[in-house]
């Protein structure tokens, strides 16, 4: 038989994609010496929000149609994969993502 794998759920293994944006985006922060995103407080939470959505607008994704289009697919799909682990995280600081589409 096969590996039984746990069936708890391990909030900081589902939130991959949003901490790798905000380690990017921490980098580029650190470079410039701007201060540091975090989502431990709400008010972090909506100044990433923000940012997602800004970097959602298709003027930010495409590069203003500089980029390809598996380059813009690509980036699409990291994008949205933050934003949606965000609203998973505080549904209130997804309202701010305008941008993203749920499908509801």
């Amino acid at each position: 038989m096969g590996r039984v794998q746990p069936i708890f759920f391990n909030l900081e293994n589902s939130m991959i994609a949003l901490q790798a944006y905000i380690d990017q985006k921490n980098k580029w922060q650190k470079l410039f010496k701007g201060p540091q995103y975090e989502i431990q407080t709400a008010k972090g939470r909506q100044v990433v929000a923000a940012c997602l959505d800004s970097d959602l607008s298709p003027e930010n994704l495409t590069c203003d149609g500089e980029l390809s289009r598996a380059e813009i697919n690509r980036r699409h799909k990291v994008l949205t994969a933050a934003a949606t682990e965000l609203a998973r995280m505080d549904p209130a600081a997804a309202k701010a993502i305008y941008e993203l589409y749920t499908g509801e």
